[in-house]
């Protein structure tokens, strides 16, 4: 039986699949659902009252995983009258009434313009005991104004910008996702201070291409002018952001990253080819040349930054030649880690119907001897870092082994994984005395491919009120503006002013 049928509130679940734009929307689904009264279901519940899809579209495959998942719900449903589903994100966004003709089963289809509409589309199905389908062809408010239930006491998203004007032959972003919108500065500012306000230590600006940010009001160095105003919040102690195209980068950029003190030395840059030839089928507007020169004025600025990137192996018309450019930049790019992809075919776009279409063992050969070269050269650099001390932000699920090992795990500065272990009970660092959101700085004594290890006791551990948030179970929240949005059951009593105006950030 499911708590809305013992008389409680309507619980929720969010399935979330696809990029951090995905996840970051997936914060202001279950905000806008919990500030319109429904309660996130628990773990151990399997027949949440709402399950929210949150779909991706870039992969082949995105679209037999949404059916599978919504075919292994439709006897749940059946089974709990009164349950909803319903489907948004990007696959929404494309496949729009297809999915409720496919799945009929499903009560609310929304797109990535209308995330607001959420809350109202579920009550008008359930008042209508119809499906509602809404997909806006533009946005209708922008994200960040709207409500958030943050899943990390310690690192938040901030949306910098929307969409892309980017027409990159192998993408279907932009058709789903739209043209860019950049959000003011001030409004960016205000949601990261009401994050550090609320003990968060660090942020990661994100935006399809976060150095394009200002082209809406013709600042070309707005991007730059944001990381260092971000430079000045106090509390605020890590800065990073997600991801740049190499066409826009520019040197103010560079700048700002290494006269910022609390931007992380961390960039990641998606090269997706080291070919010429096959940027320029892709539609990327810049070279391997130019590529490779941001780096190198990068590691000029911060020797010790740490560049990770995104490559596509078997793009149609890649020749074995192509490939060994690829394999040229990543040597010489000395990266600390790739994201490395097969190319699949995207319907709708520029690409699934190009000429030279590889053969799946070819790519699947060019991409094992990828991830070779990659993993040689990321062990390489990482064993650099034997012996030297490192700043750890403690953090949840990121070592699957730590419950075994006795470790725990965290980001460094650079952005690379650390397993490290604790000191002994009673001992500065201990395990009981370490939460996530905490600070420790610990010496690295092992490396592999994808991660550090620790294991001699930290050299210190710093409590932080992100640790205090996360012992107590607190999700930080950002307010947003609802716009008369409905809520499920009685109304919440409004807290008495404390001033005579109040601020939404």
């Amino acid at each position: 039986m499911t708590t809305a049928a013992a008389g409680g509130p309507r619980t929720y679940q969010v399935r979330t699949y696809g990029c951090q734009m995905n996840v970051h929307d997936s914060e202001r689904i279950s905000g806008l659902l919990e500030q319109a009264g429904y309660v996130r279901a628990g773990e151990a519940e399997d027949t949440p009252d709402v399950v929210v899809f949150n779909t991706c579209a870039v992969r082949e495959n995105a679209d037999n995983r949404l059916y599978g998942n919504l075919g292994h719900l439709r006897p749940v449903k059946n089974r709990h009258p009164g349950m909803q589903i319903a489907v948004g994100g990007c696959l929404a966004q494309k496949d729009r009434g297809d999915i409720v003709r496919r799945a009929p089963w499903v009560d609310v289809v929304f797109g990535t313009h209308n995330i607001g509409s959420l809350p109202v589309l579920l009550e008008r199905a359930r008042h209508n005991a119809a499906a509602e389908v809404e997909i806006l062809e533009a946005l209708d408010v922008f994200p960040s104004t709207l409500p958030t239930r943050r899943e990390s006491t310690y690192a938040g998203w901030v949306s910098i910008s929307v969409g892309c004007n980017n027409t990159c032959t192998f993408c279907i972003v932009p058709s789903l996702r739209g043209k860019e919108k950049d959000r003011r500065p001030g409004d960016i500012l205000s949601e990261v201070r009401a994050l550090v306000d609320e003990g968060v230590l660090e942020v990661t600006l994100l935006g399809q291409n976060v150095n394009s940010y200002g082209v809406e009001f013709g600042d070309r160095y707005a991007f730059g002018k944001l990381l260092r105003a971000c430079g000045e919040i106090d509390g605020l102690e890590r800065v990073r952001f997600t991801s740049p195209h190499p066409k826009d980068f520019t040197d103010d950029v560079i700048a700002a990253m290494a006269e910022t003190p609390n931007v992380c030395p961390s960039l990641h840059m998606p090269l997706q080819s080291g070919s010429d030839d096959v940027l320029r089928a892709m539609r990327r507007s810049y070279r391997s040349e130019k590529y490779l020169g941001i780096i190198e004025k990068v590691r000029a600025a911060m020797p010790d930054a740490a560049i990770t990137t995104d490559i596509i192996v078997g793009f149609p018309g890649e020749t074995e030649t192509d490939f060994e450019h690829t394999l040229d930049v990543v040597r010489e790019a000395r990266f600390s880690s790739a994201f490395t992809f097969q190319y699949s075919k995207r319907p709708g776009t520029p690409a699934a119907t190009m000429d030279g279409q590889l053969p799946k063992q070819v790519v699947q050969e060019r991409y094992e001897r990828l991830i070779a070269c990659v993993e040689e050269i990321t062990w390489a650099e990482n064993k650099k870092l034997v012996g030297e001390t490192v700043e750890v932000l403690v953090a949840v699920g990121e070592g699957r082994k730590d419950e075994r090992t006795g470790r725990m795990s965290g980001r460094a500065r650079d952005g690379r994984l650390v397993h490290f272990a604790t000191g002994a009970a009673g001992e500065p660092g201990d395990a009981g005395s370490i939460r996530p959101g905490d600070i420790v700085h610990t010496t690295i004594t092992y490396a592999a491919p994808h991660h550090l290890n620790a294991d001699g006791a930290p050299l210190s551990h710093r409590r932080t009120r992100a640790g205090d948030a996360a012992e107590a179970g607190r999700s930080p929240r950002t307010p947003g503006v609802l716009l008369g949005l409905p809520t499920i059951g009685a109304p919440a009593v409004a807290p008495e002013p404390t001033t005579g105006c109040a601020v939404t950030h």
